[in-house]
């Protein structure tokens, strides 16, 4: 691998410890560090450079995929140093890749400093968790880490529908399946509606893009599965409109019934820049109890925030805004940092003593 024309790329990549690399015809490579893009010292690259580091990586499969629908998704092994995932897609004509890292080792859930409460839901038997947030959030990564708390401590069968698979968990005391979208199973939703078929105890879900998947995913929540998914969405009352949103209006009253009672908990994280430099995660944290179970089944999840912000030190709960002013008074993140990521940036302002 390391005579391949993107193993320069690579190499400054692992050396900067950069989180993703973007090719682009017409452009100078760039890196993303700690969260800000940055263009690398190498010449802009015409047409045929970029199709000699894009080409390399994909398989006929793909460069079929990528002739038909203009874009294609993957992974792509770099020697032992490292995997990453990759959207290679097409720009006026030219290629272009983005290219994200994935850990070749899954860290554990304390190396990541995670609460308390995420080893606690891995105890779980039954129901659904959702980790949301936007791209680059950390979402697959907190997930492998909860999967990986699994595996080192219950004799369970995990079973992962991803696109692509990506972290490669080996089997400990659990037995693990991994399933690929277009490769092992024809889509999300197909991958769900067999999974009931193999066994499983733990199912973890890539993203619930669809009514169809979300359906599904909740229909094995209740059937006494324990369901990991996640949501390209800011916050756990967002998430769950989300949901609901996604069904016609004469299913919603069903969807909110099922949620309210399969629902275990929501996260929603955002990566912020450290103080000194990496990032940090700050997390919102929302257990399904029965006051947010009954304000999911009336239709009033717009109060579920002033549930969690009342009951924060008694149920488990952390909005983000608790958790952002905990990390400017540890002196970890700083004030500007905190409130271009916060959801509610006004409150914390307030809580910060700014207003």
């Amino acid at each position: 691998m390391s005579e391949l024309k993107i193993a320069p790329l690579i190499k400054a990549l692992l050396d900067t410890k950069a989180s993703d690399l973007h090719i682009n015809t017409g452009d100078h490579p760039s890196l993303r560090i700690d969260g800000s893009l940055k263009k690398l010292n190498y010449p802009k690259l015409i047409k045929s450079e970029t199709e000699e580091l894009v080409y390399p990586m994909l398989n006929d499969r793909q460069i079929k995929k990528l002739n038909e629908k203009g874009e294609v998704d993957g992974m792509f092994a770099f020697n032992e140093e490292a995997r990453f995932r990759f959207n290679v897609y097409k720009t006026m004509g030219s290629l272009s890749a983005a290219l994200r890292i994935i850990p070749t080792k899954t860290p554990t859930l304390e190396e990541l400093n995670a609460p308390d409460l995420f080893a606690e839901l891995t105890k779980l038997h039954r129901g659904l968790v959702l980790v949301t947030g936007p791209t680059g959030s950390g979402k697959s990564t907190t997930l492998a880490s909860m999967v990986n708390e699994i595996n080192r401590n219950y004799y369970k069968h995990i079973v992962t529908i991803e696109d692509p698979v990506e972290f490669l968990h080996t089997p400990v005391k659990s037995t693990i399946s991994h399933r690929e979208v277009e490769s092992d199973t024809e889509n999300f939703a197909s991958g769900l509606k067999y999974v009931l078929r193999q066994d499983p105890d733990v199912i973890l879900i890539g993203e619930m893009r669809d009514s169809e998947t979300i359906s599904a995913a909740l229909t094995a929540a209740e059937t006494g599965h324990l369901v990991f998914g996640t949501l390209h969405t800011n916050s756990a009352p967002k998430s769950i409109n989300r949901i609901i949103d996604s069904f016609d209006a004469a299913e919603q009253s069903q969807i909110r019934a099922m949620l309210s009672s399969s629902l275990q908990a929501v996260i929603s994280q955002a990566l912020i820049p450290r103080i000194g430099g990496g990032r940090v995660a700050a997390f919102e944290i929302m257990i399904n109890n029965d006051a947010v179970g009954n304000l999911i089944r009336e239709g009033k999840v717009h109060q579920i925030y002033s549930t969690m912000q009342l009951g924060q030190g008694e149920t488990g709960m952390q909005t983000q805004t608790k958790n952002l002013v905990d990390l400017v008074n540890k002196g970890i993140i700083s004030i500007e940092d905190a409130i271009t990521f916060a959801y509610y940036p006004d409150e914390l302002k307030r809580q910060l003593g700014l207003e």
